[in-house]
């Protein structure tokens, strides 16, 4: 379920800070409100060191399908929040995922109220319009841009969990490539929140059950140095169906799948609907001995009743009914009472080795090499230093017609991004228009810089070059095709510090320099210094041959 769930959110139901209980739950004694940590494999409260397991519901209006990509932030409409949260409380809820938020809106009613009822958030950073592709990955400026928003305005809040860099994105076998631009979202959102100062709030990403690619998915997002691994996993999980046992439905067998993942594994979505109602009996076993060694709750799917059938709750206006699916797993999860470990005792335990990434194969295609962090100084760079470029009259829904003829007379190699083969291009994560400049550029050059060679009929024109000093080793590095790793970390600069190389001042940054050391509110994403490995985007480099003749003799 891609994208699924939407809608309001609770009521304010008073409550201390939350300590944990025994049963997993929080109660409040303490002034602070705790946290939750990773430490190993599992979750704990920051204040006691207890156990925590997600108990979870998954709060968002479902907008799979729609025409319109609007959506409902329910963590933006406080009076929602106030009618829903008695219910949720009633169910013992501690976490409620959502889908996407709208950074524009305050926050701060809805989460106060989860915050003193206990309840945390998992919220994906992505929004309809804005997540990674799974035919045409990318990590680029405009994504990094909406993920360090929506960190922006949710880390102010302690009852954040964690954030998922992507839901569904890798589907089967022949899309697994696309796991490298999620993994390098996650990188990079450690890397930001570190660089502003943030507090470290979990990243991970939510799996799909793809029989071929959930044992590969999951020990790829768990390998890796600290700085670049997921912090947790989830797997959309609908195997229980109806009356079925820990044996018959499939969790054992994935329990024992997951056994040595060295992160917490937690189902970001459960709860089949192909038996109705649904009597959840798999609670009983998902908070069992047989798998809390391996997983850390769940997130049932889903609080509002839509078409698909999914809902809890039927909520219109200021009225929710309750659905028989309530009842069931009302009984079901208030009767879990998991046992706790300490962190103490997780923290001696634990690995002190990484995980060893999968490797690739039929099955699994992804590079643990990673795309780079995306840098929009970089990309301001190699644009004025071009001196052929793409005209104004040009419209970008013709950018990808003039990429097929550009490119197939070039190579392009330098503005797209491979996560199987870890071919990045050094400008693979720039916006269209400046790639479609360097393209342009490249023709230019290899045509011995004729002026017929920056026509395309009125489509291309040409400028002045400029190159900051800040640009030279940045350019440098890049090389002319634009197939070299950058290193160097520059934040964006304006056009009057894009003078000529004799007049521009400042020198190239290092690339340990962060991403956020030097960015604004406005521009941060446009600007992350905390360069890893290389790039992330990639075209459909093809035309007709009709098409490429009038484009070339209009």
């Amino acid at each position: 379920m891609l994208f699924n769930t939407l809608v309001k959110a609770a009521t304010l139901i008073a409550g201390l800070l939350p300590l944990a209980s025994a049963s997993g739950n929080s109660t409040s004694s303490s002034g602070d409100f705790p946290t939750i940590e990773v430490v190993g494999n599992k979750f704990f409260y920051s204040n006691n060191g207890s156990q925590f397991y997600i108990r979870g519901i998954a709060y968002q209006a479902d907008v799979t399908g729609q025409v319109n990509t609007s959506f409902v932030d329910p963590l933006a409409d406080a009076d929602s929040c106030t009618r829903d949260l008695p219910y949720l409380t009633q169910l013992d809820t501690n976490v409620v995922r959502v889908y996407a938020l709208d950074i524009t809106q305050d926050h701060s009613s809805c989460m106060k109220m989860f915050q003193d009822a206990g309840i945390y958030v998992i919220a994906d950073l992505a929004e309809p319009t804005l997540s990674i592709s799974t035919k045409d990955p990318s990590w680029d400026l405009d994504l990094y841009d909406r993920y360090t928003s929506v960190i922006d305005e949710m880390q102010q809040y302690d009852n954040v969990l964690g954030f998922f860099a992507g839901n569904e994105v890798i589907t089967n076998s022949t899309n697994s490539d696309s796991a490298a631009f999620v993994k390098a979202a996650i990188r990079d959102c450690k890397s930001y929140m570190k660089a502003q100062g943030y507090r470290a709030i979990p990243v991970g990403y939510a799996a799909n059950d793809d029989a071929d690619t959930r044992v590969f998915s999951a020990d790829y997002f768990a390998c890796g140095d600290e700085d670049v691994h997921a912090d947790f996993y989830g797997i959309n999980m609908y195997e229980w169906c109806g009356d079925s046992s820990f044996a018959t439905s499939g969790y054992e067998d994935r329990t024992k799948e997951f056994k040595n993942l060295t992160i917490p594994a937690f189902f970001s979505e459960y709860g089949c609907n192909r038996v109705q109602p649904r009597k959840f009996t798999e609670i009983a076993a998902l908070f069992s001995s047989d798998m809390t060694g391996v997983w850390s709750g769940g997130i049932v799917y889903m609080y509002f009743q839509e078409a698909n059938d999914y809902g809890l709750v039927s909520a219109d206006g200021s009225t929710v009914s309750t659905m028989a699916d309530f009842q069931y797993y009302s009984s079901e999860i208030n009767s879990v009472s998991p046992s706790l470990a300490e962190a103490s005792a997780e923290s001696a335990s634990a690995s002190a080795t990484s995980m060893e990434c999968p490797a690739t194969g039929s099955d699994w295609n992804a590079s643990p090499s990673l795309p780079p962090t995306p840098q929009e100084g970089v990309c301001q760079c190699m644009s004025d230093a071009a001196v052929c470029v793409v005209s104004d009259n040009v419209s970008d829904k013709e950018y990808a017609d003039f990429f097929g003829v550009v490119c197939g007379m070039v190579d392009c190699s330098g503005i797209t991004a491979d996560g199987s083969k870890a071919a990045y291009g050094a400008y693979s994560y720039c916006s269209d228009k400046d790639k479609l400049n360097f393209a342009l550029n490249l023709y230019y050059e290899k045509e011995g810089s004729a002026s017929s060679a920056c026509d395309f009929s009125g489509s291309a024109s040409i400028k002045s070059a400029t190159t900051a000093a800040v640009c030279k080793s940045v350019l440098q590095e890049a090389g002319s095709s634009g197939v070299g790793s950058v290193t160097i970390s520059v934040a964006p600069f304006g056009s009057e510090a894009s003078g000529s190389a004799a007049t521009a001042s400042g020198s190239a940054a290092t690339g340990s320099q962060s991403a956020a050391a030097t960015s604004s509110a406005s521009s941060k994403s446009k600007g992350a210094a905390a360069v890893l490995d290389s790039g992330a985007y990639g075209f459909s480099l093809t035309m007709s041959l009709g098409a490429l003749l009038s484009f070339l003799f209009l």
